[in-house]
């Protein structure tokens, strides 16, 4: 797969999270139809409890992508208002649900609804993000059930782009449990897309240039406006952005969209790059799709081959 990937996605030395994208769905659409073959349509629930924009957005696209995709969709959506045990009903029920195989809360939840226990509350089996603590040890340990979804896609993107990380300099700039510590994770595991020698950047991190001018792979998380610029990268480093950033701009938004990564500078030394958007950002949802239909095979017994 890696000769069909390298000519699609790579134009120059900017990689499309896009393209990579959409030819992992494309196998997926084939453990899908294996799955039917059995009589298993994958389902994913969703569960949206703010009436935040970017939330709803970013629902109504994983929807989209399982319509697309053939996974059933299922969807609660409640007040921010409401008690938070009606959350964990809500959770309950899908945990009880074997139509559903996978659950998805999106975060963030309203303050007086306990993050934790929202994430201790799915079933660890359906838990398709990865954040549930028995699939965070089961990440360290090395015996990952699902891997959360952005660090597996930033996996994936290296990957397609046939960057090998066994034994490289990588360096995470961002510790929080949803890329940052996953990352790490994955890059010093003994496994394919690990062996690598992996640093741990962030906000208290002395001279954060000195340390991602080391590296061979820098994958910024840190959510921080174009933190990373060309002078704090090597010639010929891969560069992965993570960032997801507003910034005020004269356009008839008012904004535009920037990663935690100075594109225009590190694009000149970067051997790979990603684009914000259209690098990192397709593939959370793919891999999302990725964990749901694992889900839906290893909840139903049906063996399919996962790209």
């Amino acid at each position: 797969m890696t000769e069909e990937l390298d000519e699609r996605v790579l134009d120059g030395n900017v990689l499309d999270g896009n393209a990579v994208g959409d030819l992992i769905r494309n196998e997926l659409r084939e453990c899908i139809a294996t799955l039917e073959d059995e009589g298993v349509t994958p389902g994913l629930a969703t569960v949206l409890m703010s009436e935040d924009p970017a939330s709803e957005t970013y629902v109504s696209m994983k929807q989209r992508a399982c319509e697309d995709l053939g996974i059933e969709s299922f969807h609660r959506e409640l007040s921010p208002d409401a008690p938070a045990e009606e959350l964990f009903d809500v959770v309950d029920s899908m945990n009880e649900n074997p139509d559903v195989h996978g659950i998805l809360v999106q975060m963030p939840v309203p303050d007086h609804v306990d993050k934790r226990r929202v994430l201790r509350s799915i079933d660890p089996a359906k838990d398709v993000d990865g954040f549930h603590p028995t699939n965070v040890g089961r990440l360290v340990a090395g015996d990952a059930r699902f891997k959360p979804c952005t660090p597996h896609g930033v996996q994936k993107l290296l990957e397609a782009a046939d960057i090998d990380t066994e034994g490289k300099e990588a360096v995470v700039v961002g510790r929080s449990d949803i890329v940052g510590k996953p990352m790490a994770n994955l890059l010093i595991q003994k496994a394919p897309g690990g062996n690598a020698t992996t640093t741990v950047c962030h906000s208290r991190t002395a001279d954060l240039g000195e340390k991602t001018r080391e590296a061979d792979i820098v994958i910024a998380a840190a959510g921080y406006p174009e933190l990373v610029d060309g002078e704090m990268i090597r010639e010929g480093a891969v560069v992965i952005d993570v960032g997801v950033n507003r910034v005020d701009a004269d356009n008839e938004k008012g904004y535009k969209l920037v990663g935690d990564v100075d594109f225009e500078s590190a694009s000149e030394k970067a051997s790979v790059i990603t684009p914000v958007p259209g690098g990192v950002g397709p593939m959370t949802i793919t891999m999302l799709l990725f964990n749901t239909v694992k889900a839906a095979s290893l909840q139903e017994d049906v063996p399919v081959e996962l790209p």
